[in-house]
Formats: structure tokens, C-alpha cells, sequence
């Protein structure tokens, strides 16, 4: 298993037996895991991810630091567009909605706003980066 794999479980170990509340690069930070279906595999496979929130609605941006492709999970996002979301200590459905133009930019901004590094992300690559609805079901 991957290093980034090895990270990656446990912040999701840590965050379900904390009721969602993780330290290190992500302490004080507003989290979700995102359990999503591989467009390949069709394993699932849950993600932590930074999120804000726009109604009753979590927001998730596939940043992946600026990186010049998107993010796995965001592909398989789009390719299944239902994913369980868990928040604290609720859990539930939601269906996954990709937001464009000047309502991308309202939720990339407020996302910004608050964690100052997603501008960092987007002067790093040329990709506009994706902003990610998630309606619960």
C-alpha cells in the first residue's frame, strides 16, 4: 500500500473515532469522508476532504494541491454520482453535482476565504479546479 494510501486511512480511522475531529495537517479544519465508487474497479473507497458548507449542502473542491490533473476521486465522483457522506458523527446519501461558472466561483471564493491554500492551488495550474456540490438524498 501506497504511503498516500497509508495517510489517507488514518485520517479516516482518526476521524471516525473522533465523531470527525482529526489533528495534524487538518486540525481546526472542517471535514468530511466521501465513500465513492471507483470508475474502474467499482470498489469503493472513502476520502477525506476538506469542505465547506453552502446551505444544507457540503462543498468539495478537487484541488489535489494544484496539481495539473484532477483528483482520482473527483473522476469517479462524476463517473457514480452517489456517494455516502459523513459528517461528525451523521452519515448520509448524496447525489453529486458539478458547479460551473459564476456559482463555482461564489464556492471556490468562500472555500478560499477560509483556507487560504486553495488560491495557492488554482495559481498552480492552469486546469480550472473543479467545485463539487454534494445534495443530500
Amino acid at each position: 500500500m501506497s504511503e498516500f494510501n497509508d495517510f489517507n486511512n488514518n485520517v479516516v480511522a482518526e476521524f471516525r473515532a473522533n465523531g470527525g475531529v482529526v489533528g495534524g495537517p487538518f486540525a481546526g479544519a472542517p471535514m468530511v469522508l466521501i465513500t465513492h465508487t471507483g470508475a474502474k474497479t467499482g470498489q469503493r473507497r472513502t476520502t477525506p476532504l476538506v469542505c465547506t458548507s453552502d446551505g444544507d449542502d457540503v462543498i468539495i473542491i478537487a484541488s489535489m494541491g494544484g496539481a495539473p490533473t484532477h483528483p482520482a476521486w473527483y473522476h469517479n465522483m462524476i463517473a457514480n454520482p452517489v456517494v455516502t457522506v459523513e459528517r461528525g458523527t451523521e452519515s448520509f446519501e448524496a447525489d453529486v453535482v458539478e458547479t460551473s461558472g459564476a456559482e463555482r466561483d461564489r464556492l471556490f471564493a468562500a472555500q478560499a476565504a477560509l483556507m487560504h491554500q486553495f488560491d495557492d492551488y488554482q495559481a498552480k495550474t492552469t486546469r480550472t479546479i473543479p467545485v463539487l456540490r454534494l445534495v443530500r438524498r
